[in-house]
């Protein structure tokens, strides 16, 4: 199957779907990266972080073993997908869904705090009736450390009905978690390794794994 993860930012598609991603490329199926938003240094981000980015995700890909055509990066800015009209980041996903053919989907929490984060959910959304991409049968939602868990509103809260066993990926997972060196810090700061394999083992605990990886289904059509 194709499956297609999209992150607003580099280093949300390790921490939500990191093993999950591992385990189903060894499983034989292609998977693909959609990158919603860039840096960019008129909006105030250091020219040696940008080049030092692209080369993280250029790591990670390989190290998920997606191929260099399965990348896909779109060019709003971060931080900043919530000053542009829907219309337009909808045309520009909906290029990308034509292209690839995802069948499976992996998107942020609607209630995660990053504005980028919701927007992507809600475009995602627009871009998912059957009838415009028919390829896509299941839609889920990933959680971010330090995102999804940090909203207040309790009606918004991450509630996962779909696991997944990451446990022989675990190691992987956190190795390429290391790639973003600039978002890992040490425990107790969310985006760290003791934190990742924590929440992994709370996961696992919650559905007979040693470590998984939590989703919510949002839409399954099987044929």
């Amino acid at each position: 199957m194709k499956i297609l993860v999209i992150a607003p930012h580099p280093d949300d598609e390790l921490l939500g779907v990191g093993g999950t991603l591992l385990k189903k490329k060894d499983e034989g199926n292609e998977i693909g990266w959609l990158i919603m938003s860039k840096m960019y240094e008129k909006f105030g981000w250091d020219r040696n972080k940008i080049i030092t980015r692209k080369d993280e995700i250029n790591k990670v890909r390989s190290g998920l073993g997606i191929i260099e055509k399965n990348l896909f990066e779109l060019d709003f800015p971060t931080t900043k997908l919530d000053e542009y009209p829907v219309s337009e980041i909808v045309t520009e996903v909906s290029k990308i869904f034509i292209e690839f053919k995802p069948e499976i989907i992996f998107i942020p929490h609607y209630g995660d705090i990053h504005s980028d984060h919701r927007v992507t959910f809600d475009i995602v959304s627009s871009c998912t009736k059957w009838f415009r991409h028919k390829t896509i049968k299941y839609i889920y939602c990933y959680e971010t450390i330090s995102e999804t868990d940090y909203n207040l509103n309790p009606n918004k809260h991450f509630l996962p009905n779909y696991f997944v066993d990451i446990s022989n990926y675990i190691n992987q997972k956190i190795d390429l978690c290391g790639i973003y060196q600039s978002e890992i810090s040490s425990a107790p700061f969310p985006r760290s390794f003791d934190v990742i394999k924590a929440l992994s083992i709370y996961r696992g605990s919650q559905s007979g794994f040693r470590f998984a990886e939590a989703f919510t289904l949002l839409k399954g059509i099987e044929l």
